[in-house]
């Protein structure tokens, strides 16, 4: 039986880019027999991603307020479990997502060797697109703060390039982090013994606007989240 496999794709303030990520997906699909569905999650956009996704019905879901990427993402699991997805794939709407690795993340789920994927830009030489010095450091803080809270290296820390399996989807679809969820999860789900493996790929610069990713020179934002990655780490799990 063929796995039903949805790609949550996040989006705010899109509206240069989300048309052309939609595209990319369905010349994928067709050139390559894939069956990859998609769901955007407009988060509260205040220009005209609304408008583009109903003008070229692309599969979406409208949230009335910005929940940030965390409730967005999981607004897209909640819309994978109810709908009994085998694999969930998070996908950025900025274009920074090669979607020809989508089948290098989803590989390890589907043999079922692995539970949780993550697409990493640091995993061998695969990698075209450099991110700043600056990024890069703060990068490597985060990991360091995950591996002395599970003991697990994670090179990539805030890719949001990720895959998981049904079980994962479901816990997701009940919770998930609001704030910092690309490393909080990363280390819930290794408390908790699941299996995760990092691969590598390729990742392009957006195609236009401005990352909502907060900018590694605040300070206030690295303190944050690294305290948060050791309150995570010094919790138990069944």
């Amino acid at each position: 039986m063929k796995k039903k496999i949805l790609l949550i794709i996040p989006a705010y303030n899109e509206e240069d880019n989300i048309l052309k990520t939609y595209q990319d997906i369905i010349d994928y699909n067709k050139k390559n027999k894939t069956n990859y569905d998609c769901i955007v999650i407009n988060d509260g956009s205040k220009d005209d991603t609304g408008k583009i996704l109903d003008k070229y019905k692309i599969p979406h879901i409208d949230l009335i307020h910005n929940l940030g990427i965390g409730g967005a993402v999981q607004t897209g699991y909640k819309y994978a479990h109810l709908h009994n997805y085998d694999i969930a794939v998070q996908y950025d709407g900025d274009g920074q997502h090669d979607i020809n690795y989508v089948k290098t993340i989803i590989e390890p789920l589907l043999d079922g060797k692995q539970d949780f994927v993550i697409g990493s830009r640091f995993v061998g030489n695969i990698n075209t697109f450099q991110t700043t010095k600056l990024r890069k450091v703060g990068i490597r803080i985060l990991s360091f703060f995950i591996k002395i809270s599970c003991g697990f290296r994670l090179r990539d820390t805030t890719s949001g390039f990720r895959a998981c399996n049904k079980k994962i989807i479901e816990e997701f679809a009940y919770e998930y982090p609001v704030e910092y969820p690309e490393p909080i999860t990363t280390v819930e789900l290794v408390k908790k013994n699941y299996k995760i493996l990092e691969v590598g790929v390729n990742m392009k610069e957006r195609l236009a606007g401005k990352s909502s990713i907060h900018t590694w020179k605040d300070v206030y934002y690295m303190i944050n989240v690294c305290l948060s990655i050791l309150i995570v780490g010094m919790r138990r799990y069944k």
